[in-house]
């Protein structure tokens, strides 16, 4: 069975990769986001001390369908693109040889500054316009969860990188990252859910203490 569903996969992969990769990314976030859902339900019931038929599990189709279209309309095409072309231009443009030390680690430093950050502001962005806000609330999600979300994946990511850059080829390198995407579909749902919690607060006071301090030095 996972035999025959690997090698359709690469069928569609071979004949149509941007649309591959687009419905991959969507369904995967669609269910990293229902994982989201019911570990922040679970984390809820356990605090409140609630009993099962006092707090069923009811996912919410609206915020899935949500998740499930940025990973459609920005994850799938915008990743394509960008593993593509990144594997392109470390090659031609810096001459470093494929799987070398240097060109891995070129790999993962362009991918954690610049691909991991655009995709974090437009997540949040996104997923706050989306359900409502004005551009002021947007903003206040943006100081609270883009931070403690960088600086959790900062710490993950590149070691994900790693091992994708020096030992999957170009062609699965996408599927690699998609895979991942489920799980860090289900992490970013889940700051995002989180709202003020403590931990996040430690990263805004932090900064705005930074803040504090370099406008006492001006």
């Amino acid at each position: 069975m996972m035999m025959k569903l690997w090698k359709w996969y690469q069928n569609c992969l071979s004949f149509h990769p941007l649309k591959t990769q687009v419905i991959s990314s969507g369904v995967l976030w669609g269910v990293g986001d229902i994982a989201a859902q019911y570990v922040t339900h679970s984390n809820a019931r356990r605090r409140l001390h609630l009993s099962d038929t006092d707090a069923d599990f009811k996912v919410n189709w609206k915020r899935v369908a949500i998740t499930s279209t940025f990973g459609f309309a920005f994850v799938g095409p915008v990743g394509h693109f960008w593993y593509e072309g990144l594997d392109k231009f470390i090659k031609l443009k810096l001459h470093l040889q494929p799987k070398s030390a240097r060109f891995v680690a070129a790999k993962v430093a362009m991918d954690g500054l610049i691909f991991g950050p655009l995709d974090l502001l437009v997540f949040f962005t996104y997923m706050g316009f989306s359900t409502g806000k004005n551009s002021v609330q947007v903003k206040e999600d943006l100081k609270r969860d883009f931070l403690p979300a960088l600086a959790l994946e900062g710490g993950v990511w590149p070691i994900v990188q790693i091992a994708n850059f020096r030992y999957v080829p170009v062609r699965y390198q996408l599927l690699y990252v998609n895979i991942f995407c489920l799980l860090d579909s289900a992490f970013l749902s889940w700051v995002e859910q989180q709202k003020d919690a403590a931990w996040k607060q430690w990263f805004t006071s932090f900064t705005s203490v930074k803040e504090r301090g370099g406008q006492g030095r001006l």
